[in-house]
């Protein structure tokens, strides 16, 4: 069975607030493909890949759900492609919060807060994808290393996937 049952498929796209144009648009689809399939878009509620994917979702008339680091909007505004936000106050330690709220992760690009969501994420055990972000390689060859996918619509379809096999 997969996690919650019958309920939508909560989707994190772990991802910078400053997004290359390419990682930008790679997000955008990432996110309309998930509201396509049905997927709640989970993200950091920021700039950068989370706006890219959030925007991608809202379009496709899906929904988007945000984990904001700040006590409430004038700390940290999030992105006019929210559906709903929940502010933390937490800061970083939020990651934590994304993490457990997601089904599984969808890496794009990013710097040290993405790294950790892809740590924390293959620690609790959700399925991850990278696309165009950091490079994995552990000392113990024993550490499965998340499947890197070459585009968005594969990146989209292993996390699909990856619930057919829970």
């Amino acid at each position: 069975m997969r996690p919650g049952g019958d309920r939508a498929k909560v989707i994190l796209v772990s991802g910078g607030s400053v997004a290359s144009p390419k990682d930008a648009e790679c997000a955008e689809q990432v996110g309309r493909l998930l509201a396509q399939a049905g997927a709640v878009v989970l993200t950091g509620g920021g700039t950068g890949v989370m706006e890219a994917a959030c925007r991608g979702c809202a379009k496709a008339g899906g929904t988007t759900l945000a984990v904001l680091p700040g006590s409430d909007a004038s700390e940290s505004p999030p992105n006019g492609y929210v559906s709903l936000a929940v502010f933390t106050g937490m800061r970083d330690a939020r990651n934590s919060i994304l993490v457990r709220t997601a089904d599984a992760v969808i890496a794009i690009g990013g710097s040290w807060g993405t790294l950790s969501e892809i740590a924390l994420a293959s620690n609790a055990g959700r399925p991850v994808v990278l696309l165009d972000t950091w490079g994995i390689t552990p000392p113990d060859r024993s550490i499965a290393v998340p499947p890197r996918a070459k585009d968005a619509e594969e990146a989209v379809a292993m996390v699909l996937d990856a619930f057919d096999r829970i």
